[in-house]
C-alpha cells in the first residue's frame, strides 16, 4: 500500500523525495520518570549525542569503552541558554559507568562562537578519527546563527580520541539546492539550517558522504526543510548532491539526519518537534521520524506509512529529544522537560530549570522489517 512519496509538485531537483504524510501517529516512547533524569555530569546540561564509530556505522569500543560526544553547557538557570554557549565534551562509558574527558576541541581550534552537533568516525586503519561537527558564529564576530558543516582530524588514543588537527569546512550551500543560513537573528524552531553533518559509508559503492539539516534554497516557505547530502571525492574534498528529502510546506527542521543500513534497505532517519510542523497541514510529535529506499539515492518512502517510528507520549510531549540511531539499533537521545504533568513555565517557571533533564535518556531497541520500523 505504501508507495515512495516523490516530489511531484514543487520545483525540487527530481530525484528527490518528498515527506507530505496526510496524517501522523504511531507508536510512543515509555514515560521517563525520577529515577532516569540523575546527570551523568552533574555540573553540565548534555544534549545531542553521537558515538565514536566505525566506518560500517558499529559503534567502536576500545579498552572495554565507547567513546560518546556531547553538546554541553554550564547548567543555567534558563536551559535554553545553552544553545548559546555550546561546547562538544568528550565522555566515555564502560562497566564502571561514565568518564568525562572534558572539552572535545581547545578553544583557539574552533571556529565557529557555538559548537553544534556532527558525527565522529574511526577510519578502517584503526588510529584516524574524524570529528564532523557544526560551527555556529564565527568566534571573533559575535553572535549569529550563520552555520558551517566543519571536519577537523584527530587520532584514537589510549585515553580516546584526540589530537586534533585544524579545523575546515567541509562544503557550503550554493544558495539554489541549499538555503544561506547565515541569519544575524532568529527564533528557535523557525532559523534556516545547514548543520548536523553526519557521515556515512555507502557499503554499495564504498563511497563515504555527509548527511546534513538544511533549508530548501528553490522556496521562500516559512516551513521548507530538506535532508541534504555531501559526497567525498577521489582528491579528498566534498561535493554537494541533490537533497534526498524536501518537507516544503510540511517541517521547517528535519534535524540529525543519519542512515542505517540493515539487510540491504537504507533506513534515513531524522528528529522533529511539533512546532515546527507548518499548522496548515498534520503534525505529528516530538519525535523519531524515518523514510527507506533500496539505495542511497531514493526514492524513499516512509516507514510505518507515515515515517514516525517513536514519539513522545502524549502526557509528556517534551520529555526527550534529539534521537540518534546506533549501528546496532539502539536509539539514543537526551533528556528534555519531563514530569510536566501539563503545567506551563508561565505558570509555573521553576520548572524551567527544575524539570529539565540534560542528561542521555533511557535507551531503546529498534526492531527493522521491510519498511517497518517498531521499538523492540
Amino acid at each position: 500500500m505504501n508507495k515512495p512519496e516523490l516530489n511531484l509538485v514543487s520545483n525540487a531537483p527530481p530525484g528527490t523525495s518528498r515527506w507530505q504524510p496526510a496524517a501522523i501517529d504511531g507508536a510512543r516512547i515509555a514515560l521517563i520518570g525520577a529515577d532516569q533524569t540523575a546527570p551523568i555530569l552533574p555540573n553540565f546540561d548534555l544534549w545531542d549525542s553521537w558515538p565514536l564509530a566505525h566506518e560500517d556505522g558499529r559503534t567502536v569500543v576500545t579498552g572495554g569503552r565507547q567513546y560518546w560526544f556531547f553538546l554541553s553547557a554550564p547548567r543555567f538557570p534558563d536551559p535554553g541558554l545553552r544553545h548559546n554557549a555550546a561546547k562538544i565534551r568528550l565522555a566515555s562509558l564502560g562497566v564502571d559507568g561514565w568518564k568525562d574527558h572534558g572539552d572535545c576541541l581547545p578553544d583557539e581550534l574552533s571556529p565557529g562562537s557555538r559548537e553544534w552537533a556532527g558525527s565522529a568516525v574511526l577510519h578502517d586503519d584503526g588510529t584516524h578519527v574524524t570529528l564532523f561537527f557544526t560551527a555556529a558564529g564565527r568566534r571573533d564576530d559575535g553572535h549569529s546563527f550563520e552555520q558551517r558543516l566543519i571536519a577537523v582530524r584527530g587520532v584514537l588514543t589510549a585515553e580516546g580520541p584526540g589530537g586534533w588537527s585544524s579545523c575546515s569546512e567541509v562544503v557550503r550551500p550554493d544558495g539554489h539546492r541549499y538555503f544561506v543560513a547565515d541569519e544575524a537573528e532568529g527564533t528557535p524552531g523557525m532559523i534556516k539550517a545547514f548543520r548536523d553533518p553526519a557521515w556515512l559509508r555507502d557499503p554499495a559503492t564504498g563511497t563515504g558522504h555527509l548527511l546534513f539539516t538544511a533549508s530548501a534554497g528553490w522556496s521562500d516557505a516559512a516551513f521548507n526543510g530538506v535532508i541534504g547530502l555531501a559526497t567525498l571525492q577521489n582528491d579528498g574534498s566534498w561535493q554537494l548532491a541533490d537533497p534526498l528529502v524536501e518537507a516544503v510546506g510540511v517541517n521547517n527542521e528535519l534535524e540529525r539526519p543519519h542512515v542505517l543500513v540493515r539487510d540491504g534497505r537504507y533506513y534515513l532517519f531524522w528528529s522533529t518537534q511539533r512546532r515546527t510542523f507548518d499548522p496548515s497541514g498534520p503534525s505529528g510529535p516530538n519525535g523519531l521520524y524515518a523514510m527507506a529506499a533500496d539505495r542511497l539515492a531514493g526514492p524513499y518512502k516512509p516507514v510505518n506509512g507515515n515515517s514516525l517510528v517513536a514519539g513522545n507520549p502524549d502526557a509528556e510531549p517534551t520529555q526527550g529529544y534529539s534521537w540518534w540511531v546506533t549501528g546496532e539499533g539502539e536509539v539514543w537521545s537526551f533528556v528534555d522537560h519531563w514530569g510536566m504533568r501539563s503545567r506551563s513555565f508561565d505558570t509555573h517557571p521553576e520548572l524551567l530549570r527544575g524539570q529539565f533533564g540534560g542528561t542521555p535518556a533511557p535507551i531503546f531497541q529498534l526492531a527493522f522489517a521491510g519498511d517497518n520500523v517498531t521499538i523492540a
